[in-house]
């Protein structure tokens, strides 16, 4: 999906246009967390540091942030929340299908994490007694988010996305039942990544760009993809990097162009305000 942005009269406040029906109802104006506690995508966008408010409209978000804040730094968070909240088909509103009744359960954004399964309870104490520690000394975090049929979702946090080998390796070894481990947005549902422009950009993705990268402790994941546009997502040490955006015209999107020449875009949905650790410092 592309999400345009349109400036307003007041400059702490910007709409994002995300090309599709946000809240039939609207707008609707939320100014703090439990005020939103049945709008999700309000809620979450007011979980990011300096947005003060948010409002839905029709076919608009519309994002209030601190007057000191930059949009610079602040606009990548938002524009990344808006897109996984609506790749995911998560409710914008809880109630808000036409009928009045709560969304189905299959919306529902959190990942089958029983903590009554002696694996789940294992897997739970070693990120919490080895894991953990490990990756706040790096300035960031790991947390688990879900369990399914083997595989292990969690959030990797800042600059703990370089430690996701060291992770899996550590819970197969000493969790057998465990085959892999995966970054929880990676198991939200994204049809885009069944075109055959993604299998081209997955594999130049896993044989040359993130092989350069990961000399510098970073990662590109692809997020999905729309028509002739690639969003992709930087990891580890290229998150919060003041050279992406380098890497990514002059670098990855090259790359990309020419093994899916469909591809006319790719765009980054990175939180670089939330980047610990880059490998190079933003000025």
């Amino acid at each position: 999906m592309f999400i345009q942005t349109e400036t307003t009269d007041d400059p702490a406040i910007v709409k994002f246009l995300p090309g599709r029906a946000v809240h039939a109802a609207g707008p609707v104006h939320y100014a703090d967390s439990e005020a939103a506690s049945r709008a999700p995508l309000a809620a979450r966008l007011l979980n990011i540091d300096d947005v003060v408010a948010v409002e839905l409209g029709a076919d608009f978000v519309s994002v209030t942030k601190q007057t000191d804040a930059n949009w610079l730094h602040l606009k990548p968070a938002v524009l990344g929340a808006i897109m996984d909240h609506f790749v995911a088909d998560l409710p914008v509103v809880l109630g808000d299908d036409g009928d009045g009744a709560d969304s189905p359960a299959g919306n529902n954004p959190e990942l089958p994490l029983d903590m009554n399964d002696p694996i789940v309870a294992e897997i739970s104490e070693l990120i919490d007694t080895r894991i953990r520690p490990a990756a706040t000394q790096g300035g960031g975090d790991v947390v688990l988010r879900g369990y399914d049929g083997g595989m292990v979702y969690v959030e990797f946090k800042g600059s703990a996305f370089k430690l996701k080998g060291g992770v899996e390796n550590m819970l197969r070894h000493y969790v057998p039942e465990v085959v892999g481990v995966a970054d929880w947005r990676d198991a939200l549902p994204k049809p885009g990544l069944d075109s055959p422009e993604a299998a081209a950009i997955l594999r130049i993705l896993e044989t040359s760009i993130n092989p350069s990268v990961a000399g510098h402790g970073g990662h590109i994941s692809l997020i999905d993809v729309d028509g002739a546009r690639a969003y992709i997502r930087m990891e580890g040490g290229c998150q919060g990097c003041g050279m992406a955006d380098v890497t990514l015209k002059q670098g990855v999107q090259v790359e990309i162009q020419k093994v899916a020449p469909a591809i006319r875009e790719v765009l980054d949905v990175t939180d670089h305000a939330g980047g610990t650790n880059p490998y190079y410092q933003s000025a």
